[in-house]
């Protein structure tokens, strides 16, 4: 078998992108993108702009290394805050060399048009679970955790927030900081022009 230096293989054979698209829904984005065929892939950093300002990454996704076949990725982002975004993949070869394949259009993600507290996720959780809301226009929240006897258990800072999608992260601790029980408990969101509460389950 004659010799073929790592420069004429990446030459000969590079990663070839079939497609890279965006969905949106809501405030959340999945990004899409085919490979037509892969040598030597590591795989791909998904970074991400906002507002003109420098490339974040966000994710790895691990390449197929060796492919003849369409391999198809995704990855999704869920609760942005609105606004313009873009995106581009950094494809990483095993031996370091890269290059960048940008989305060809902008993700704009829109503000809410309405108040809404989504069902916590995951359900059931163990140990901490991410609660997230939708709010129309700036307004002062507070989440509050309740028991089935009414008895508050936790409760979040209230801050004013500005329009947008947000989460917070419930780590199934009480006031003092100690972990509760297996249960259903109650998470309630207070504004002063809306208000909802879902159940939750903790199991152990």
């Amino acid at each position: 078998h004659p010799y073929i230096g790592a420069d004429e293989l990446d030459i000969a054979l590079p990663v070839e992108l079939a497609s890279f698209t965006a969905v949106v829904n809501g405030s959340s984005v999945v990004l899409n993108w085919t490979t037509q065929n892969e040598i030597n892939n590591s795989g791909f950093q998904v970074q991400r702009s906002s507002f003109n300002e420098q490339w974040n990454m966000i994710a790895f996704i691990n390449g197929s290394g060796n492919s003849n076949s369409p391999v198809n990725y995704s990855y999704p982002e869920i609760n942005l805050n609105h606004g313009i975004y873009n995106y581009r993949l950094k494809q990483i070869d095993f031996n370091g060399n890269f290059t960048y394949f940008n989305l060809s259009n902008e993700v704009v993600i829109g503000v809410p048009s309405k108040f809404e507290l989504s069902q916590n996720y995951p359900n059931p959780f163990n140990p901490q679970t991410t609660i997230s809301f939708d709010l129309p226009e700036e307004t002062q929240v507070e989440i509050v955790v309740y028991d089935l006897m009414g008895r508050e258990i936790w409760k979040s800072a209230r801050i004013s927030y500005s329009p947008g999608t947000y989460s917070i992260v419930w780590n199934g601790v009480n006031h003092y900081g100690q972990t509760v029980g297996t249960g259903i408990y109650l998470i309630k969101l207070n504004s002063a022009k809306y208000s909802a509460t879902r159940k939750v389950l903790l199991m152990k």
